[in-house]
């Protein structure tokens, strides 16, 4: 089979290192430079999916990448930590934590110098032209047209192949009501190993981590109470950088805490983007030879922590699934079994409670001593050791129950699973 994906994230080299170990021929195409393909913030790998990247090989880059990051630590305006989540203990930080461009380098090396594996960079589908009982037809930005057995939408939240193909009225999105911005800064003398959030009146976060590479890695993050708030930054979401960072600078400037510090480095961001907190509904996964992984079908949203372990399971089970097929079979088959294996999990991960993220934008004083107060107490209650040993959440432990291929022997080492 002759498959072609598009996006080069964590999905599509993932999607593409299992097919070409089942036999297949692949073709990513990715419409950015190699180099500017591997951006991104802070993510985490656990569960299933860590046994899925053990059994890749790509377990000690994961770990040789790590953010350093310590734990969690909700300051005040002055800095001084009220609320303490160390990453050995019940943590919003994981002992796995990696860089979104890391991972997906260590995913891109373990496959680009592979025979059934080829890389287009700076080019992407630019039109769908057949999708039929005998093939795809894909005209590519670079003028070439691919006729292939399978196309994978794997460019994303935004994915313009799945817009392509896919009916305007499958695709629902679920708005959570957030926005956030994102930028790398150079780190000062008060940076810390810390995943430090600060909570500022009304409705602002503004966060920081540490990263690798001696930098800083911020989110700012805006709840919107108002129509006319909502209508600001909706517009702003939809303009180019300059307009957004605009918007940023004048939203947090009275922010407090260390937030002026952070707006004065925007500007050379070269990584600034803005994000609305948005999931992505697919009513379908597939329409015939086209199918959609990862953020282009199941965007969870940055509050899950999910988006890389969906990905990466996604692909696993979807690869699964296509090696299963007899030479020649119409993938509609198997198509159908990678939703229908995969997509109750898809679901349970994005059942997020309607007050998120809302409840930490709080609009008033008092509702900002609640939130505080309750995390205060929380962190000193689950740092009592009997609590720890109780409730402690185990990055290793399967959050999926992975089918078994033929194609994927499981690697006995490999299994995070623990008695």
């Amino acid at each position: 089979m002759r498959v072609l994906i598009s996006g080069a994230g964590i999905a599509g080299p993932t999607l593409a290192w299992h097919l070409a170990k089942a036999g297949m021929q692949v073709t990513v195409v990715e419409k950015r430079t190699r180099s500017q393909a591997q951006t991104g913030q802070n993510i985490d790998v656990n569960g299933t999916a860590l046994r899925v990247l053990k059994e890749m090989g790509l377990f000690a880059e994961l770990r040789r990448l790590n953010t350093t990051e310590r734990g969690t630590h909700f300051v005040d305006r002055h800095g001084t930590p009220y609320a303490a989540f160390p990453v050995e203990g019940i943590s919003m930080t994981s002992e796995h934590e990696i860089l979104r461009g890391d991972l997906a380098q260590i995913l891109m090396d373990s496959t680009m110098q592979h025979e059934r594996i080829e890389y287009l960079f700076e080019t992407a589908v630019q039109d769908v032209l057949a999708n039929d009982e005998q093939a795809v037809e894909v005209q590519l930005s670079n003028g070439d047209t691919r006729r292939v057995e399978l196309l994978v939408a794997a460019d994303g939240q935004w994915s313009r192949t799945r817009r392509a193909v896919f009916p305007a009225d499958a695709v629902s999105t679920n708005d959570k009501g957030a926005f956030f911005a994102y930028w790398t800064a150079p780190r000062s003398a008060s940076d810390d190993e810390w995943w430090r959030i600060f909570t500022a009146l009304p409705n602002r976060v503004a966060m920081v981590r540490p990263d690798p590479y001696g930098t800083l890695r911020v989110c700012l993050s805006f709840f919107p109470r108002t129509d006319a708030q909502r209508a600001e930054w909706q517009t702003a979401s939809r303009a180019g950088p300059e307009a957004q960072q605009e918007l940023v600078r004048r939203q947090f400037a009275d922010a407090g805490w260390e937030v002026p510090r952070l707006l004065d480095t925007i500007k050379d961001a070269p990584d600034f983007y803005m994000q609305k907190c948005e999931q992505i509904k697919l009513r379908h996964w597939s329409v015939g030879r086209v199918v959609a992984l990862g953020d282009a079908a199941y965007a969870p949203t940055p509050l899950t922590g999910m988006g890389a372990p969906l990905s990466i399971l996604g692909a696993r089970v979807l690869a699964g699934e296509l090696s299963k097929l007899a030479p020649d079979e119409h993938p509609a088959r198997a198509l159908e079994a990678y939703e229908q294996v995969y997509r109750p999990f898809v679901e349970e991960t994005q059942a997020l409670p309607s007050f998120v993220p809302g409840i930490v934008h709080p609009q008033s004083a008092w509702r900002l001593w609640l939130l505080q107060t309750a995390l205060s107490i929380g962190a000193r209650i689950v740092s009592l050791s009997f609590v720890k040993s109780r409730v402690n959440r185990d990055p290793e432990v399967e959050d999926f129950k992975l089918p078994e291929y033929d194609a994927f022997p499981r690697v006995a080492d490999a299994s995070p699973v623990k008695a």
